[in-house]
């Protein structure tokens, strides 16, 4: 079963855990069975519209899947997803 790995920031959205595991044979599935599982976290991820939001980053190893394929992007059972939202300062 693929996993999401959730920086601490967006932990509070998910019962504190550091890491969630979810269904899905793509990033797509895999984004929908996050926020399936925990709804308080959508906003935080997407836009009204239901786009990702421009912020967020996902990355399967090493790679940006903006570089791959996308929210297309095939997962295997033993994937592990990162979720990486930017931060900007001041």
């Amino acid at each position: 079963m693929p996993s999401i790995r959730i920086p601490t920031p967006l932990r509070s959205y998910v019962g504190g855990q550091n890491e969630v595991h979810v269904q899905g044979l793509t990033v797509a599935q895999a984004l929908d069975s996050l926020t399936s599982q925990h709804p308080s976290l959508r906003p935080h991820l997407f836009s009204d519209a239901g786009e990702l939001r421009a912020f967020v980053n996902l990355f399967l190893d090493e790679s940006n899947v903006k570089d791959l394929q996308g929210l297309a992007t095939p997962l295997s059972e033993a994937d592990r997803l990162t979720l990486i939202p930017s931060i900007a300062g001041g």
